[in-house]
Parts: C-alpha cells; structure tokens; sequence
C-alpha cells in the first residue's frame, strides 16, 4: 500500500499479468471464466461512515465470498497497525481469518478494494493455483481479482492529489486498467461508469489503449498498415530461411520452419495470451483451443 509516497506507473509487470491471464483460463477453463460474467456491482460493497465497521466489513466480505463462489468459506475480519493494506492466514478452512489496517477504520470506502485482494487470495489458495516468489504471486493475485470482476474496487482505490496519494495491490494502475479492459473486451461491459476516483479513470483509459492494441497486432487482419509492412518483410526472410528479423524491438510473431512441413506462425491469443500456430498460406480463421476466441487472420 502506498501512502503518501510515489506511485509505480507503466507496466513493468506486464508479461506476469499475461501469464496470470492465461493461467487463469488454464485453472478454470473457458466455462469456469464465463461464470463471472458480472462484476461486483458498487452498491453491493458501498460502505459508507455510519455503517458500523466490523458488522459492515462482515457485510462487505460476505458479498466477496459470494462473487467468488466460496459458498462454504467465512471470513472473520478485525483491524490493526500494520504497515500492509491487509492479511489473511490461508487454513484448510472455513473459517479464514483477514487483519485489516487500522488507516480503514476512518477511510472505510476503500476496504472493499483491500478484501477484494485478500478473498481473492483464498479463492486462489482453494484452486491450488500459485506462482513462485512473494512478487509473482501477488500480481496473480490482482489479476485474477481483476479478471473475474473485483479488482476495479482496487483501481478506484488509487487516488492522487498535491498533497497525499494512495494506491492498493501491487500492480500499477495502468496494469489495473490493463487487466480491466481485458476483461471488458470479453464480457461486454462498460467499468467506465463505476470509477469514484479520476486517476483511476485515467488509468483504465491507458490500460484500454494497450488491451486494444493486444487485438491489432499482425497476423490478425485488425493490424494495420505499418505492422502489416513488417510482418510482411518478416515472412519473406522466414521463407527465404534467412534466420530470424533483426530490428530494434521483438515482433508480436515468430515463424517456425519445422523440416519436412509447412512454414507456420506462432503469436499470442489476444485474449488469454496462449500461444496460437497456424499455417501461412492467407487468410486463415483460426479458434483458440482454451478461451475459445475466434481470430481473422492474414498470414
């Protein structure tokens, strides 16, 4: 939690989040993303200061509880000094016990973004799903929040002013806003309306320039000119076995030229990030095979 402090900005996370991605759709399969079609609406996790705080932080977990379909898990929830957002100890269960810091007492509408965070941990404890090292495993943890429809509580949490500044999780704001346009690209929804927090906005906004940008990169018909050019260029060298394009910065794409068989490209669903191959011979439809996304492309 940074308060009163700097603020990491960019995506120096970027590819965790994408492997997070696809180990989400890994873990739950298509089927298993889809049931979190809706988001944790605002006024199911509104906390405002006349609640009391621990019947309202009990309110506010169960309704997280619920979104996760943890349907046997109770979360006791208590506040103290501590220097993180918050903590949960991971049992075997049901019961699961999550400190909060004491700064929620008094700024009580952002503690559905820090449970958000911490439910999210034990929905991921209960799927045996985890990434090695403290660092990756938090991102994953955000993402996953995020991707299945709690984690815009912890993007609206980020606010930043003159004189004080505040963030929740450990992925930057535009990671979040990344993560969020992900997932709106697929579900249809529109966060936009949801944000509290200006900077957070401006935040989302970024990230959905980038997630879109994930949906124009060659081969996908979608690219456009100058990614078409390179990807052009990249082709003939492939083809005329003159080993890999050499440029400034790696392309989306790589070619395989297996003996014995047709040239094929390999590049990353724009969706769950899985590695897609098929022939370059044209126009080609391809169907990835975990999150289901049909993908016009021009190989």
């Amino acid at each position: 939690m940074a308060d009163d402090g700097p603020v990491e900005h960019g995506y120096p996370h970027l590819e965790t989040v994408r492997a997070a991605i696809t180990a989400l759709y890994r873990r739950l399969s298509y089927a298993g993303v889809r049931t979190f079609a809706t988001s944790v609406s605002p006024g199911d996790v509104a906390f405002c200061d006349t609640d009391e705080l621990h019947l309202g932080a009990q309110r506010v977990a169960r309704e997280l509880v619920r979104h996760y379909r943890l349907p046997d898990a109770r979360l006791i929830v208590s506040f103290r000094e501590m220097t993180h957002a918050a903590n949960v100890e991971l049992t075997a269960g049901p019961e699961y016990f999550v400190e909060l810091n004491d700064r929620f007492r008094t700024h009580r509408r952002d503690i559905g973004a820090a449970l958000a965070h911490e439910v999210m941990h034990v929905c991921l404890h209960r799927m045996d799903l985890s990434f090695s090292g403290l660092r990756d495993n938090e991102i994953l943890t955000d993402t996953a929040a995020t991707y299945l429809g709690a984690g815009w509580l912890l993007l609206d949490a980020f606010r930043q002013d003159g004189l004080s500044s505040q963030k929740l999780g450990y992925l930057t704001p535009e990671e979040f806003g990344y993560v969020l346009a992900k997932r709106a690209l697929v579900f249809g929804e529109d966060p936009s309306t949801w944000f509290t927090s200006p900077q957070g906005y401006e935040a989302y906004l970024d990230g959905r320039a980038l997630a879109r940008r994930d949906e124009q990169q060659p081969p996908l018909t979608a690219a456009g000119w100058r990614g078409r050019r390179r990807y052009a260029r990249d082709r003939r060298q492939a083809q005329n076995r003159a080993g890999p394009p050499a440029g400034p910065q790696a392309a989306p794409y790589s070619f395989v030229d297996a003996d014995g068989e047709p040239l094929r490209v390999s590049f990353a669903c724009p969706t769950c990030r899985q590695r897609i191959r098929v022939p370059v011979r044209g126009r080609v439809r391809a169907r990835c095979g975990l999150c289901r996304t049909v993908l016009e492309c021009d190989t």
